[in-house]
């Protein structure tokens, strides 16, 4: 592998697109944004030149204030951001999110009895019965991502994301009125345009491809429609893109910098789970499924036997959000427990994964990641370049 030295030589030499708006905006070597669920791959791409953005839809205001504060350690004045999901639509959303309690409610004795049946068909050990029964997360809600932002403004993350749908005026107005950025994830050109008009800052096009909730457009064909519906509002490429040479297409289609998720799960700082890890590096990009298993959205994941159990015959079907995710969390809690040593669990366990992953074959750290992206961007930029010759 080159040195970073080597890497910035080659941008200099010829790449003025990698300082793009959002390295202006941002005040970022390279325009990689990259989403994340722990906060050691977050602080290691800003470090490299990035910008980390920690996931924070599965922590409470407590331990978001633990985590960004950590974060902020790490990277000394650097920027990073942090992403919050608050879904159009959404159980329990007219009272502006209801508590566990009163959404337990809502969940069917026949989702419940399925989800054990699951487990016993699998013979998954239950947990340990000094635990505290786990209701669920609550983060997917507009009442629960205004706690996360009051403890996000606190700190100071450069950008702050929502991953489903337009952000409440609200959130835009707090978030602008601080001094920060406000990005918005899209699935389609109608959907960036109602982005643009609630007043976000960066759109992120993200295409079939991706990991996570996705919507049925692929990344090739949304992001040059989404650059065009927004213009001049700058927009990030996400799905499918974890090398140099995706990124440097997606620059091509108009995009002035990437969003990056499923490449940070085989990285040495990753905590992802040791089995689901080892599925990623064996996978190819054929064996990922949109499904609605885990969250009640369509989420591309590994392909597993839990969601082929969803999306079954026999299946009672996946509830709302976030119902589904209350109903399931102590059965994935089980799943992930037993996964090591326990042959049932290990084929049920997953994880939100996109169709890149079939190229994420080694275990790296997540500076190699960056600068490996960045030096195959400037190596495609140079042929692209000499083609014209």
């Amino acid at each position: 592998m080159r040195s970073r030295q080597t890497a910035d030589r080659m941008i200099q030499r010829g790449d003025a697109a990698m300082q793009s708006r959002i390295c202006e905006m941002l005040g970022i070597e390279y325009p990689i944004l990259a989403f994340s669920h722990q906060r050691d791959v977050v602080a290691a791409v800003t470090r490299a030149g990035g910008l980390g953005v920690l996931g924070a839809v599965a922590l409470n205001p407590e331990a978001l204030d633990v985590e960004l504060s950590w974060i902020e350690e790490q990277v000394g004045d650097l920027p990073y951001g942090i992403d919050v999901i608050v879904p159009a639509h959404y159980v329990g959303e007219e009272a502006g999110g209801l508590d566990a309690g009163s959404l337990t409610a809502f969940i069917p004795d026949k989702q419940r009895e399925f989800v054990n049946e699951i487990l016993e068909r699998y013979d998954v050990p239950p947990l340990p019965s000094d635990r505290d029964h786990q209701i669920g997360l609550l983060g997917w809600s507009a009442k629960g991502a205004s706690s996360l932002l009051d403890v996000a403004l606190r700190h100071r993350p450069a950008v702050v994301a929502n991953a489903l749908g337009p952000p409440p005026d609200d959130m835009v107005q707090r978030v602008h009125e601080a001094g920060r950025l406000v990005a918005a994830l899209a699935g389609r050109p109608d959907h960036a345009l109602k982005h643009k008009a609630a007043g976000v800052d960066i759109v992120v096009a993200q295409g079939y491809e991706a990991g996570g909730h996705t919507g049925e457009i692929s990344t090739m064909v949304l992001v040059p429609q989404v650059v065009d519906a927004v213009a001049p509002t700058p927009v990030l490429a996400a799905g499918g893109i974890a090398s140099g040479r995706q990124m440097a297409a997606a620059m091509a289609l108009g995009a002035e910098g990437v969003w990056t998720g499923s490449v940070w799960l085989t990285t040495e700082e990753a905590e992802t789970h040791p089995v689901v890890k080892e599925k990623f590096i064996a996978a190819t990009s054929a064996d990922t499924v949109r499904s609605r298993a885990i969250t009640g959205k369509p989420a591309r994941q590994l392909k597993s036997a839990w969601n082929q159990a969803w999306d079954g015959p026999e299946s009672p079907g996946a509830l709302g959000m976030p119902l589904q995710t209350m109903l399931i969390a102590d059965a994935q809690l089980r799943i992930a427990r037993a996964a090591a040593a326990n042959p049932g669990a290990r084929d049920l366990i997953t994880y939100f994964v996109g169709q890149v992953v079939g190229q994420l074959n080694q275990v790296k750290p997540v500076r190699r990641v960056v600068l490996e992206m960045v030096e195959e961007y400037a190596e495609a930029v140079e042929r692209l370049a000499g083609l014209g010759e």
